[in-house]
């Protein structure tokens, strides 16, 4: 994934999560969450989704939307 490519992704990612305006889509964001957590970044700004962080994002996302598409919902 390119720089240009993470950068879109958390840019959709940051709407879908903070934007009142944007409808939310559980399964888009697990989807950006997947890419994001699989593919490493050379611009260092995947460091906001660091293991800890990215766990506890998973833990937030699972009580608000359920849990990821294949997963079991065990934590």
């Amino acid at each position: 994934m390119t720089d240009h490519e993470n950068a879109r992704r958390l840019d959709e990612l940051d709407r879908l999560l903070n934007d009142p305006d944007v409808p939310m889509d559980p399964a888009r964001v697990w989807s950006l969450l997947a890419d994001l957590a699989h593919r490493p970044s050379t611009t260092g700004d995947e460091a906001r989704l660091t293991t800890g962080s990215a766990q506890a994002a998973r833990r937030t996302m699972s009580s608000t939307l359920g849990p990821a598409p294949g997963s079991t919902g065990a934590r």
